[in-house]
């Protein structure tokens, strides 16, 4: 009896949290869809055309440039905790509870640090690499989290039988352990992509609120120190002066059309290295 009531308890919950999602992403698209108009994707950003363009760019790039930074130190710090240092070291147990607390911290503060310490100590300004960087430091966290739970769920056997085949311990790591934790380690990825995509306040205070594509044809890598926008900034911006609000939920169809993307992208891409592994 008490497992038939779990069970419909579960499949209530389920049906709660899919007809909630149905309905914000349904809302979403009957408000968006009908003012998807060419105006929107206009290169270049105008009180009338309102373009979304230069937002969805900055999008991509301030994501980019952000996983560029932490998953490399996310995963080797991941790396670093589960097959070398101590289990039941000190330093190990400080670095889960930091990460575990940075996880929970609002993003405002990270804006707050990132205000304080990249755009005005070491004078990057509002800009593309303030905000990258101010990112970086929020998804970092989520990345070493997933990627460590991804490792401790790899079979010790894996890593035996590399060892009885004569391969040294990095060779090890990097041919039995990491393309067995592929999934999970892409899986902390796309948390901190969403992240990245849908993240307001940190970027207000680090990118600013310039609807510009930064020229780095013209300006090179100086263009990392223009100041931008992303998609989400967009919204808010859009919804504050209240004058475009339906190009505010087509904004969000967009924004929602790209988070769906770029996952598809990302589970595609960890299907294809799984096999070829």
């Amino acid at each position: 009896m008490m497992a038939k009531v779990l069970r419909a308890l579960v499949y209530i919950g389920a049906a709660i949290s899919t007809a909630v999602l149905a309905g914000i992403v349904g809302y979403i698209l009957i408000n968006g869809v009908p003012y998807l108009t060419p105006q929107l994707f206009e290169w270049t950003y105008t009180s009338e055309n309102v373009s979304l363009m230069p937002a969805l760019i900055n999008t991509l790039l301030m994501a980019v440039f952000a996983l560029i930074l932490a998953l490399p130190v996310g995963i080797g710090a991941a790396i670093y905790l589960v097959e070398y240092a101590r289990p039941s070291s000190r330093f190990v147990r400080a670095v889960r509870m930091t990460t575990e607390t940075l996880q929970g911290i609002p993003s405002i503060i990270y804006g707050l640090f990132g205000l304080l310490f990249f755009t005005t100590m070491l004078g990057w300004g509002l800009s593309l690499v303030s905000g990258a960087c101010t990112l970086a430091i929020m998804v970092l966290p989520v990345i070493m989290r997933t990627a460590e739970e991804a490792l401790l769920a790899v079979p010790e056997s894996y890593k035996q039988g590399g060892f009885a085949l004569g391969a040294g311990p990095v060779r090890t790591i990097f041919r039995c352990v990491l393309p067995s934790a592929l999934p999970g380690i892409l899986g902390g990825g796309l948390l901190a992509l969403g992240r990245c995509v849908g993240e307001v306040a940190a970027l207000l205070f680090t990118a600013g609120t310039v609807a510009q594509i930064p020229d780095f044809a013209g300006q090179g890598f100086l263009a990392l120190f223009d100041s931008c926008r992303t998609l989400a900034v967009h919204m808010y911006v859009l919804s504050n002066e209240g004058l475009h609000m339906n190009e505010t939920y087509a904004t969000a169809v967009v924004l929602l059309a790209l988070v769906v993307i770029l996952n598809a992208a990302a589970n595609f891409a960890a299907k294809k290295l799984k096999r070829g592994i």
